[in-house]
C-alpha cells in the first residue's frame, strides 16, 4: 500500500546526479534544511507521460513557483545518473535539479517503490508529488494505487494552486518561425527581454507556410500567438507589449 508521509521528516540519503559530465553527491537532508522544496518523482525517463507532460510542465512553471516561495524544484526517478543526465539535456529542463535514485533507497523508504516488472522496469518509484519545508513533508499528492500510470493529482498545476490558488500564471507564448530570419530574432530577442517565456516552431520541424497560412492567414514570419490571441509580426508584437 502507498503511504502518505504528510507530517514526517523526509528520508535522509546520498543520490548521485551528473552536471556537465561531472558526478554529484547530493545529500537530501542537506537539500531540505531551512527550504521550501517541491519534488516530484515518476516511473521513468524517456517514457510518454513523464517527457511530454509532467517534467516539463514543472520546468515551464519553475518561475511562478520561484515567486511563491519555493526554492527548489526536483524530479527523482530510479534510473542511473547517466541516464538522468541525459533527459535533462533532452528536456532543456535546466530548472530542474534531477536525482538519479538508482538503488530506489529513497522510493522505498518512501514507501513508494513498487513493482513493474510486468512491462520490464523492475523496481521503479510510483508518481507522486510533495512538498517539503525544512525537511518536514508538508503536503503529498499521490496518484491512485491501480493498474497502470495514472496521473491526475502529481502534475504541477496541482501542486502550485496548493501552494498558492491565486498564483499569476505566466502567458501561454508560441512563435512560429523560420531559420535565418532576422524579424523572428528580433521578436525572440523581444519576449526574452520582457521575461516572456516561449515555445518555438520552427519551419523545417513540422511546419511549412502552407501550414502557416493555414493557421494565420499570412505569408510571412514571425507569426506569434500569446495566450490564444493571434499578434501576427514582429511590428504587431511591439504594439502589444508596449500596451
Amino acid at each position: 500500500m502507498l503511504k502518505n508521509k504528510e507530517g514526517q521528516k523526509a528520508p535522509e540519503l546520498t543520490l548521485l546526479t551528473r552536471k556537465q559530465g561531472e558526478w554529484n553527491k547530493v545529500n537530501t537532508g542537506e537539500l531540505f534544511s531551512g527550504k521550501k522544496v517541491v519534488l516530484f518523482a515518476l516511473p521513468g525517463a524517456f517514457t510518454p507521460t513523464c517527457s511530454s507532460t509532467h517534467l516539463p510542465r514543472y520546468n515551464e512553471l519553475s518561475g511562478v513557483f520561484k515567486d511563491n516561495g519555493v526554492d527548489q524544484i526536483v524530479c527523482l526517478s530510479v534510473n542511473d545518473a547517466f541516464v538522468m543526465e541525459a533527459w535533462e539535456k533532452d528536456q532543456k529542463a535546466e530548472n530542474i535539479l534531477f536525482l538519479s535514485d538508482g538503488n530506489g533507497e529513497f522510493s522505498e523508504a518512501m514507501g513508494m517503490l513498487v513493482d513493474k516488472s510486468d512491462i520490464g522496469f523492475g523496481k521503479r518509484s510510483w508518481r507522486y508529488s510533495m512538498l517539503v519545508n525544512d525537511g518536514v513533508i508538508e503536503k503529498m499528492f499521490i496518484e491512485a494505487d491501480v493498474k497502470g500510470d495514472p496521473f491526475e493529482v502529481s502534475d504541477a498545476d496541482t501542486m502550485l494552486n496548493h501552494i498558492n490558488p491565486k498564483a499569476k500564471m505566466p502567458p501561454e507564448v508560441t512563435i512560429l518561425s523560420k531559420p535565418g530570419c532576422p524579424f523572428c530574432a528580433n521578436a525572440k530577442a523581444l519576449l526574452k527581454e520582457k521575461g516572456y517565456d516561449y515555445e518555438e516552431i520552427s519551419m523545417g520541424s513540422g511546419i511549412s507556410f502552407r501550414s502557416i497560412r493555414n493557421l494565420t492567414k499570412q505569408n510571412t514570419v514571425p507569426q506569434i500567438f500569446i495566450d490564444g490571441e493571434h499578434i501576427a509580426g514582429f511590428d504587431k508584437l511591439q504594439e502589444y507589449l508596449a500596451k
